[in-house]
C-alpha cells in the first residue's frame, strides 16, 4: 500500500511537470466560489474560514480575488513565489494576489490592454497593503536596467511618502488611508516602466483639527516628534512633548508595533528618492510644524465701545513663533485672526471676529494649509515620476480608495465616502456582468439575462442634478438668509420624502415614526452595504469649506515660497468674487472623471476582507465577514458567474487534466485538442446539457459534473500506479536476476586467483620460518659467548673497586673516626627527602578540591611532613578555586554552606536538596502578564518567588498560595488572581518549625500582639522547603540583626488564633503527592501523615 501512494504521488509529479499544477489539486476547501457546492451564505463563510484556518488567506470568484487580512506576515509573498507566479495561467497554480497581478500585467504587455485593478473593502480590511503588494509584483517582474529601476524605485517609494502625509490611526486599522488615491503606472511597448501619474481624492482635513477618541491625526505629526533629531527640532520651534500640541490626541499617541521614529527616516530617504530637493524637503516640515502650532493659539473675548465683542490672541508667543516659520508679519496674520473683510462689487465691509468665529477661523486655516500642502505633494511626485517620453503608452491603473464606513457617529465625511462605494460598486457590477456577457459571445455561447440588484438608484438619491442630496445641500450653501444644518434636512424631507432608501423622523415613507432611536437631527440612507444613518450637524461647513479672505491674503504675503504656491487666490490682482466651488460638487466631478477613466479600462478585481475588529491573527469573526460578504455583494457575483456555465478552461490544460479517462486519448493524442476533449467528454457520456463547447474553451454548468471528473481522475491514477507497479517489479526481479549471473561469474574468478595467492603466501611463509629459526640459533650461540667475556671484565672490576674501597677506608679511618656515622647519616637523610621531594613533583593529584588521591607515604620517618604537606596543598588549591568564583556564585556557596550547617544530619530532606541550585525566583513574575498586579503591589526586590501549599487551620485541606520573600516582608498571594492575602514583616518571625522527616511541611510562627498574627502561625508545604528555611533564616539575619529560631522536631506547637495546637508527625501514606496529608483530631492535635 506504500508502494502504491508513492506511485501515485510520481503518477501527481508526472502531471505537474507536464501541465504544471490546478487550481484543483491539493485544494483546502474550494479555491473557486464558483465550484462551491451548494452555494449558500453559510457554506461560503464556511469555506472561507476554513482557508483561513489554514492560512490560505486568497479565494478567487472566477477572476475576482477576495483576500482575508491575517493581521501577520506570512511567508508567501518572498522573491521565489514571485518566480512561481510569473508567467503562470491565472487559474494554474493555488489563489494569489500575484496571480492576478501577472494576468493583468502579461495582458497589458501581450495584449496591449489598458488595465486597472479596483481595491475596494472597508477600512482596516488591507486595502493599502494589497496595494503594495500589487506593485511590488509588477516592479519584480518586469524589465531591468539602471533607467527602468529608477522609475521603478520612485513609483514605490512614492507610498512611504503619501502614508506618512495621508494615513492615519482609527479604531478599525493602524494605518488607514485618509485619502483616495488612484496610480497609473505607465509602460512602454516592451512592458517597462517609464513613469506613472497619481490622483488623489478628497483627504479627511478635518482630522487636522480633531480626531475622534481612540484614534490620532495624521502620522507625519508624530513621527517628526518622535524622529527628528533635536537640532531639527529646534529649528522648526517645536519640542518632542506630544501632550504641547492640542491638535494631537493623547489617548492613542503611541500605537503598539509602530515606530514612529524609524518611519520618518523612511520618509526622508524616500522624499529623497521620489527627488525632493533639501530645501523643498525643508519647506515642507516648515508648514507642517505651522499647522502643529497653529492649534496652540488660543483667544480671549474683548468688548469695544460700540458693544460688539471682539477677540484678541491670549499669548503671542506661538504666533510670534509660527510668523517666523512662515516669514509672514505678525500683526498681518493677527489681524486676520481678528477681523474679517468682505467685498461686494466696489465695497468693502471689515467686521470684528468673536472668540467663536476666531477658532472657526484657525480651524480652518490649518485644515486648508494641510490639504493644499498634500495636493502639492502629490503634484511634486507626479513631477518626478511622470514619463520622460512621448511615445504611446500602456497604463495600468492601481485604485486604493477608501472602504465603507459605518461609524455610531456618521457626518459629512462618510456621506461622501460610502457615495464613492456605491458608484465602485456599480462599475463592478457592470463590468463583471459586461466581460461575463463579453466572454460568452467571444466563445459563441449563449448568453441569458441575470437578475441582480442595481444601486443606480441609490447613486441617483445621492447626485441627481435637481432632486439629488448633493444637489440639495449645495442649493442650501448657495442661497441667501439664514442658512443651517435643521434648514438642509428640512429641505431634504420635502424633496426625498418618498424615496424608497431615504428615511428620517420626518419623512413619509418612514418606518421609524415613532422610534426614538433616530434623533431629529439625522438622517439614513439605505445603502448597498447597509443602513447608514448621517449627523446633519456639520455638512454646511464642511460643503463650503470656507476659508476667510483676510488668512488667503495674509498667506500670500509670506516670505516663504511654498505658503505663497499654497494660496494664489490671495494675490490682491487675482480677487475673484465668485463663489468658490462646494466640496461635495468637487468631489462629485472628482468621482464622475474616475469612473470615466475606469470604463476604458479592463478591470481586475480584490474584495478585501477584515475577518475581526480587534486587529489580531487567527480570529474569525463570522458575523463581521458576514456582513461584508453582504455588503460586497459577492453571493450575487457568483450567481452571476455561475448563472451560465460555473467552470470554463481551455481545451490543451483540459484535456491534459484528463486524457487518463479515455483509451483514445490516453497517453497521448494525436489530432486537435477539442477534438480530443470531445472524444474524452462523449467516452464518459457526460450529459450534453452540462457541458458546452465554445471556440477555445470547454463550459462546464454544473460544480457536481466537475467534482464527478476529479474523482474519476484520482481512480484512474491510482489504478495507473497499480499498473506501473506491476512493471515496475517485473523489471527489478529480472535486472536482479541478470546482476546475479554476472556476479557469480566474477565471484567464482576472482576466488581462483584468491586460492593460488593463498598457496602461494604459505610456501613464502614457512621458508622465512626455517630462515628465521637458524638465524636465531647462531644469535643465540653469539651472545651466549659475549655475556660470558662480559661477566668476566665486570668481575674484575667489582674486586678492584672493593680493594680500592678498603685501602681507602682504611686510610678515613685514621682522621674521621669519631665523625664519620654521623655526617653519612646526615648525607643519607638528604637524599631521602631530595629524592622524596622530586618524587611528590611528579605525582601531584589534580587541582580538584573533591579529589582524594596522594601519593603514598614511601618512609616512616616523613608521617608528619607528608601529613602537613597534603593539607597545606588541599587548602592552597581549595583558595585556586575560590578565586574562580564569581560574586553570585560565592552567594549561592554562602547560602548552600549555612543550609549545611542549619539542617545536615537534622533533616531528613537536606541530603536531597545538595545537588539541586537554589533558584529563588521558580515564578517569573515579572515576565508573566498573569502576575502583573501583584508585579505592581510589591515594589521591593523578589528574593524569592514560589508556590506553595497553605494548611487550612481548621480542617488540614491545601490550598494553593504564592509565596513571595522580600527584604522587609513575607507575602501570601492567591495564584489565580495575583491578590495579596497576607502581609507579615520579618521583625514579626520569631520561629520556623519543621519535622525531621523526608518532607517539606513548615510551620512559620508569629510575634505575638503583632497585627499579622491575628489568625494565627502559618502551617505551610513547599517542594523547595530548605532553600525558602535557609533564605528566610539570612533574610531576617541581614535585616534584623537576629538570628531566626530553625526548630526541627516531630512535634511542636503552633498558635491558632488564641489557642495552641500540637503538631504531631506520624507515619502514613500521601494521598496528594508530595503534600502532607493533614488531619485535625481535635482541638488541641493535628496529626501530619509522611511517608
Amino acid at each position: 500500500m506504500r508502494n502504491r501512494c508513492r506511485v501515485t504521488k510520481g503518477l501527481e509529479n508526472m502531471a505537474k511537470m507536464e501541465v504544471k499544477t490546478s487550481l484543483l489539486d491539493n485544494m483546502i476547501g474550494v479555491g473557486d466560489m464558483v465550484l462551491l457546492e451548494p452555494l449558500n451564505e453559510d457554506s461560503f463563510i464556511n469555506n472561507l474560514k476554513k482557508r483561513f484556518d489554514h492560512n490560505e488567506v486568497y479565494t478567487y470568484i472566477g477572476s475576482v480575488v477576495i483576500s482575508i487580512n491575517p493581521y501577520r506576515s506570512l511567508p508567501i509573498y518572498t522573491p521565489e513565489k514571485v518566480e512561481e507566479y510569473r508567467n503562470r495561467n491565472f487559474y494554474e497554480l493555488s489563489p494569489h494576489i500575484f496571480a492576478l497581478s501577472d494576468e493583468a500585467y502579461r495582458s497589458l504587455r501581450d495584449q496591449d490592454k489598458d488595465q486597472c485593478i479596483l481595491i475596494t473593502g472597508e477600512s482596516g480590511a488591507g486595502k493599502t497593503e494589497a496595494s503594495k503588494l500589487v506593485m511590488s509584483y509588477v516592479a519584480a517582474v518586469c524589465g531591468k536596467g539602471a533607467e527602468v529601476n529608477q522609475v521603478k524605485e520612485q513609483l514605490l517609494q512614492s507610498n512611504p511618502v503619501l502614508e506618512a502625509f495621508g494615513n492615519a490611526k482609527t479604531v478599525r486599522n493602524d494605518n488607514s488611508s485618509r485619502f483616495g488615491k488612484y496610480m497609473d503606472i505607465e509602460f512602454d511597448f516592451k512592458g517597462d516602466p517609464l513613469g506613472g501619474v497619481i490622483s488623489n481624492y478628497l483627504l479627511e482635513k478635518s482630522r487636522v483639527v480633531k480626531q475622534p477618541r481612540g484614534e490620532r491625526n495624521f502620522h507625519i505629526f508624530y513621527q517628526i516628534l518622535s524622529g527628528a533629531s533635536e537640532d531639527f527640532l529646534c529649528k522648526l520651534k517645536l519640542e518632542r512633548d506630544f501632550s504641547r500640541y492640542n491638535y494631537l490626541g493623547l489617548d492613542s499617541a503611541k500605537v503598539n508595533g509602530v515606530d514612529d521614529a524609524a518611519n520618518f527616516r523612511t520618509v526622508r530617504n524616500a522624499m529623497q528618492i521620489v527627488g525632493f530637493m533639501d530645501h523643498e524637503t525643508q519647506s515642507v516640515f516648515e508648514v507642517v510644524a505651522a499647522v502643529l502650532k497653529l492649534g496652540n493659539i488660543e483667544f480671549k473675548p474683548e468688548s469695544r465701545v460700540n458693544g460688539l465683542d471682539e477677540s484678541k490672541i491670549k499669548d503671542k508667543n506661538e504666533l510670534k513663533e509660527i510668523c517666523e516659520l512662515t516669514g509672514i508679519d505678525q500683526s498681518v496674520l493677527e489681524r486676520a485672526f481678528s477681523f474679517r473683510t468682505v467685498e461686494a462689487k466696489q465695497e468693502k465691509v471689515s467686521t470684528t471676529l468673536n472668540v467663536a468665529q476666531a477658532y472657526y477661523a484657525r480651524d480652518a486655516l490649518a485644515k486648508n494649509l494641510y490639504s493644499r500642502l498634500f495636493s502639492w505633494l502629490v503634484t511634486r511626485i507626479n513631477e518626478s515620476i511622470k514619463a520622460q517620453t512621448k511615445v504611446r503608452k500602456k497604463v495600468m491603473g492601481v485604485l486604493d480608495i477608501y472602504g465603507f464606513e459605518i461609524f455610531e457617529d456618521n457626518s459629512f465625511e462618510q456621506f461622501i465616502i460610502n457615495y464613492c462605494n456605491e458608484k465602485l460598486q456599480q462599475i463592478f457590477i457592470e463590468l463583471t456582468l459586461k466581460e461575463e456577457q463579453e466572454e460568452y459571445i467571444r466563445e459563441g455561447i449563449e448568453w441569458t439575462h441575470i437578475e441582480y440588484f442595481n444601486n443606480a438608484i441609490i447613486c441617483d438619491l445621492i447626485e441627481n442634478n435637481q432632486t439629488g442630496i448633493l444637489a440639495m445641500l449645495d442649493e442650501e450653501c448657495l442661497r441667501p438668509g439664514t442658512v443651517t444644518d435643521d434648514t438642509f434636512l428640512e429641505k431634504l424631507n420635502q424633496v426625498c420624502a418618498t424615496h424608497q432608501h431615504f428615511e428620517s423622523r420626518m419623512s413619509k415613507c418612514s418606518r421609524f415614526l415613532n422610534d426614538t432611536s433616530l434623533p431629529h437631527s439625522c438622517f439614513r440612507i439605505q445603502h448597498y452595504a447597509g443602513k447608514v444613518m448621517y449627523q446633519v450637524e456639520g455638512f454646511v461647513d464642511k460643503n463650503n469649506d470656507l476659508l476667510y479672505r483676510d488668512l488667503s491674503q495674509a498667506m500670500w504675503k509670506a516670505n516663504h515660497s511654498l505658503i505663497k504656491a499654497l494660496f494664489p487666490e490671495g494675490n490682491p490682482a487675482k480677487i475673484n468674487l465668485k463663489r468658490p466651488p462646494t466640496a461635495g460638487s468637487q468631489f462629485k466631478a472628482s468621482v464622475a472623471t474616475l469612473m470615466k477613466n475606469l470604463q476604458t479600462k479592463n478591470p481586475n478585481y480584490i474584495r478585501c476582507i477584515k475577518p475581526n475588529d480587534k486587529k489580531a491573527a487567527h480570529i474569525f469573526n463570522e458575523a463581521l465577514v458576514c456582513h461584508q460578504i453582504r455588503y460586497l455583494g459577492l453571493l450575487e457575483n457568483v450567481r452571476v458567474r455561475r448563472a451560465g456555465y460555473a467552470f470554463r478552461q481551455a481545451y490543451e490544460p483540459c484535456l491534459e487534466r484528463y486524457k487518463m479517462l479515455c483509451k483514445q486519448t490516453w497517453p497521448h493524442w494525436r489530432g486537435p485538442a477539442r477534438a480530443g476533449v470531445e472524444v474524452l467528454f462523449n467516452e464518459l457520456e457526460i450529459p450534453e446539457e452540462e457541458f458546452s463547447f465554445g471556440r477555445s474553451k470547454i463550459f462546464i454548468r454544473n460544480p457536481r459534473t466537475l467534482f464527478k471528473l476529479e474523482d474519476q481522475r484520482k481512480q484512474r491514477l491510482e489504478d495507473l500506479a497499480t499498473l506501473i507497479e506491476k512493471i515496475y517489479r517485473g523489471w527489478k526481479c529480472r535486472t536482479r536476476f541478470l546482476l546475479m549471473k554476472r556476479s557469480q561469474i566474477v565471484i567464482a574468478s576472482w576466488y581462483r586467483r584468491y586460492a593460488q595467492q593463498k598457496k602461494y603466501q604459505k610456501i613464502k611463509s614457512s621458508a622465512i620460518i626455517v630462515q628465521s629459526y637458524i638465524r636465531g640459533w647462531k644469535a643465540r650461540k653469539l651472545l651466549r659467548e659475549l655475556k660470558h667475556q662480559k661477566r668476566c671484565n665486570e668481575a674484575a672490576t667489582i674486586i678492584a673497586a672493593y680493594w680500592h674501597g678498603t685501602q681507602v677506608r682504611r686510610e678515613y679511618r685514621k682522621f674521621f673516626r669519631a665523625n664519620a656515622g654521623k655526617k653519612i647519616y646526615e648525607f643519607t637523610l638528604q637524599r631521602l627527602m631530595q629524592k622524596y621531594f622530586l618524587e611528590m613533583k611528579n605525582k601531584m593529584p589534580s587541582l580538584s578540591p573533591v579529589d582524594k588521591n596522594w601519593p603514598a607515604r614511601p618512609y616512616l620517618f616523613l608521617d608528619s611532613t607528608h601529613k602537613e604537606l597534603k593539607r597545606i596543598f588541599h587548602l592552597w588549591r581549595c583558595k585556586k578555586y575560590r578565586d574562580q568564583f564569581t560574586d553570585q556564585q560565592k552567594l549561592i556557596y554562602e547560602e548552600k554552606l549555612e543550609a549545611s550547617e542549619l539542617f545536615k544530619d537534622k533533616k531528613a530532606l537536606y541530603p536531597a536538596s545538595v545537588g539541586q541550585p537554589f533558584q529563588g525566583a521558580y515564578l517569573e513574575i515579572s515576565k508573566n502578564p498573569k502576575y502583573k498586579k501583584l508585579k505592581d503591589a510589591v515594589d521591593e526586590k523578589i528574593i524569592i518567588a514560589e508556590v506553595v501549599n497553605k494548611i487550612n487551620r481548621a480542617n488540614g485541606k491545601a490550598t494553593s498560595r504564592i509565596f513571595l520573600l522580600t527584604k522587609n516582608n513575607v507575602l501570601l498571594a492567591d495564584q489565580k488572581s495575583g491578590n495579596i492575602k497576607s502581609e507579615v514583616p520579618l521583625g514579626d518571625v520569631t520561629k520556623v518549625s519543621m519535622s525531621s522527616q523526608n518532607d517539606g511541611f513548615f510551620a512559620v510562627h508569629l510575634k505575638e500582639g503583632s497585627g499579622a498574627a491575628g489568625k494565627g502561625d502559618f502551617l505551610l508545604s513547599s517542594d523547595h522547603l530548605i532553600e525558602m528555611a535557609t533564605k528566610l533564616y539570612r533574610t531576617t539575619l541581614s535585616q534584623t540583626k537576629q538570628k531566626l529560631n530553625i526548630e526541627i522536631s516531630d512535634e511542636f506547637l503552633v498558635q491558632f488564633r488564641q489557642d495552641k495546637v500540637c503538631v504531631k508527625f506520624i507515619q502514613g501514606s500521601q494521598k496528594n503527592g508530595n503534600i502532607p496529608t493533614c488531619k485535625r483530631k481535635n482541638n488541641r492535635l493535628l496529626e501530619v501523615a509522611v511517608p
